[in-house]
């Protein structure tokens, strides 16, 4: 049977007819109407909930729903099917914000000293000037195009696509038969012949400028890099919020959503959708003589990301990413045009999509690891990526081993009641007074805060271990002495912030949940490195430096990470911060087609230990499930500093 389904809400009017048994979140997608899913659909996270006003539905699960809740005509949207004619109220959703354009996007790079273009640059602008045809002279023009290639440039296999064919006659004869061909080289000696990009009338300066772009696909966040790739610079970084994070936080829960019907051509659009407005930006901040630089005039995309992002690139289907035995598709995907892809550059583009090792370790782990230099490092070195992943790599110039442990979306406030990411108004650093309990705090953009970023929940844990508000298990001391700590909905909890301060108005706590979130996330990540460095025998305090790569990575503060016991008790001199190594070895692989052959090698190379068939991660992820550890002589610091408090 078919019923009318009528939406309101703040700046929402609006009605779709659907069958019986249609999900609200479906009949809301068809009334065009976009309803957050942060955990996938699955019904974990709570933040799709409507308000029945009217009719009949059946609620499949009411987790994270009370009984006020439901007698009020609350239901998960991802989880509530229609029974017949129904009235639904959409509360305001949560807006995801647009990153800070401050140092948190934007840093100075260096070009590489060793690029030489053209050498190292595998596209290249080249002039042609051809013989017009006659009636003596009677050669088609793709022919005839091929011949001055052959002629002028001493090159034989030459291909294009009948998309250039298509304006090819046109464009010769613009300029009287001389055109610029932008083309990329291939290896002839693998039978790589090389490819024609673009075909512009008359004879272009040829060091004027040719543009790329690196982009760094981040579960939570995506980076662009615009490129000229004559001279190597970085032109424009932009960043933004990857369009799929509304369909899951993490990438467990895209792979779930992408399974539903039509959830992966949707997760797809959503990314690129990303990537070419995070384009669009990036252009409009390069100023050309002759006007504004527009997308279509890229030549060629290099891009990294984790494997679930890749797969959701290029439609490729996930689903064997989460089921034993965690196989994907593919680890070394084909390179393709960005006609292929969908990216709004050049329809010809080279769209190169780095290679990665397995499931959990990608693309961004193989050009972090080069742009690192780990894979160059004489001694043994620890890099990691701190992020939903919570990837890891050991190694030398002569080893490398990797894995993955799934830390979840903890540290970029989700699942935390008061977590936000990033952005203006997060709380990113806190201190406690350690007689009064009363804290102080850092809000990033100043202002009142509206909750707390990862940075901030890092520092928020160390302070509130320090000072006795949580013990070694993280539970709340409501015997503290301070109106601070009391009981909530959800157990014990620590007030951060008085309504009277916050923009919401509302108090910002820590609570026991909040915390069982980030000390599981915490312990699947010390676990990971511990179990990595105990499987080849070497000992994780004899490790030379500590590489953290992630944007997130850059802002952890060393001591505070080090007494929750995210990170291992180290000098602090070893440990480097190194901020988006996915994207700058990305930039890397865009301008030299040596790095590019170099990141391929890494994959090879890098041997990958699942976690999950190792036995020995269970133990160690149980002990690090404290602050910091079972084993306090792990942390001697944080030992030192309890006997002092």
């Amino acid at each position: 049977m078919e019923h009318s389904i009528t939406f309101t809400g703040e700046n929402i009017d609006a009605k779709v007819k659907v069958s019986t048994n249609t999900l609200l979140a479906d009949a809301a997608h068809d009334a065009g109407i976009d309803i957050g899913q942060p955990c996938g659909g699955q019904g974990r996270c709570g933040r799709c909930a409507v308000q029945v006003t009217s009719g009949d539905v059946r609620r499949r699960s009411t987790l994270r729903l009370s009984l006020d809740d439901i007698a009020q005509g609350y239901a998960l949207a991802c989880q509530t099917v229609v029974e017949g004619d129904v009235a639904i109220y959409i509360p305001p959703q949560e807006k995801i914000e647009r990153r800070l354009t401050t140092d948190r996007v934007v840093a100075e790079v260096s070009v590489p000293s060793d690029y030489e273009y053209p050498f190292t640059q595998s596209v290249r602008r080249m002039h042609l000037t051809l013989t017009p045809p006659s009636m003596d002279d009677q050669t088609d023009d793709w022919s005839r195009t091929q011949t001055a290639f052959r002629l002028q440039h001493r090159m034989e296999q030459i291909v294009c696509s009948v998309g250039l064919l298509r304006k090819m006659g046109e464009v010769l004869r613009e300029k009287d038969w001389r055109v610029t061909a932008i083309i990329e080289t291939g290896n002839l000696e693998e039978g790589h012949p090389t490819r024609l990009i673009d075909l512009r009338a008359g004879h272009e300066d040829e060091y004027a400028p040719l543009w790329g772009c690196a982009v760094d696909i981040g579960t939570t966040t995506v980076t662009l890099w615009l490129v000229d790739l004559v001279t190597g610079q970085v032109k424009a970084q932009v960043a933004e919020y990857n369009g799929q994070i509304s369909r899951g936080e993490d990438v467990v829960s895209r792979i779930i959503y992408a399974a539903k019907k039509s959830g992966g051509d949707e997760l797809r659009q959503r990314v690129l959708d990303t990537i070419n407005g995070l384009l669009e930006l990036a252009c409009k901040r390069v100023k050309l003589p002759e006007g504004n630089l527009t997308p279509e005039q890229l030549v060629k995309a290099t891009i990294a990301g984790n494997s679930t992002m890749m797969h959701l690139l290029l439609g490729i289907p996930a689903s064997n990413i989460r089921l034993s035995p965690f196989i994907t598709a593919v680890n070394q995907p084909p390179t393709s045009t960005a006609r292929e892809v969908g990216l709004n550059i050049s329809p010809e583009a080279v769209v190169d999509c780095l290679p990665g090792v397995a499931s959990y370790v990608g693309a961004d782990i193989t050009a972090g690891v080069l742009s690192s230099g780990l894979d160059n490092a004489e001694n043994v070195t620890l890099f990691l990526d701190v992020g939903t992943n919570g990837e890891t790599v050991l190694g030398n110039r002569d080893w490398l081993v990797t894995c993955a442990c799934s830390a979840g979306p903890a540290f970029e406030g989700a699942g935390v009641v008061n977590g936000m990411r990033a952005t203006t108004g997060a709380i990113e650093e806190v201190w406690i007074n350690s007689e009064t309990l009363e804290p102080t705090y850092r809000v990033i953009g100043g202002g009142k805060p509206k909750g707390i970023c990862g940075s901030g929940l890092i520092s928020l844990l160390s302070e509130a271990f320090l000072t006795g508000i949580l013990d070694k298990g993280g539970n709340v001391n409501l015997t503290a002495g301070s109106s601070r700590v009391r009981e909530g909905a959800h157990g014990g909890e620590y007030v951060v912030a008085w309504g009277a301060e916050t923009e919401s108005g509302e108090d910002i706590v820590i609570t026991r949940v909040d915390i069982d979130n980030l000390l599981r996330a915490k312990a699947a990540i010390y676990a990971g490195f511990t179990v990595l460095a105990e499987n080849v025998g070497i000992p994780l305090e004899t490790t030379d430096k500590v590489l953290v790569g992630g944007s997130f990575g850059k802002y952890i503060n060393v001591e505070k990470a080090v007494q929750i016991g995210l990170l291992p008790d180290m000098e602090w001199n070893r440990f480097e911060f190194l901020g988006n190594t996915s994207v700058k070895g990305a930039y890397y692989a865009l301008l030299d087609w040596r790095k590019r052959e170099r990141i391929s090698e890494i994959a090879k190379r890098m041997t990958y230990i699942e976690l999950s068939a190792d036995n020995s991660f269970y133990d160690a992820f149980t002990s690090a499930l404290f602050l910091p550890h079972t084993d306090l002589r792990r942390f001697p610091s944080v030992e030192s500093a309890l006997g002092k408090v």
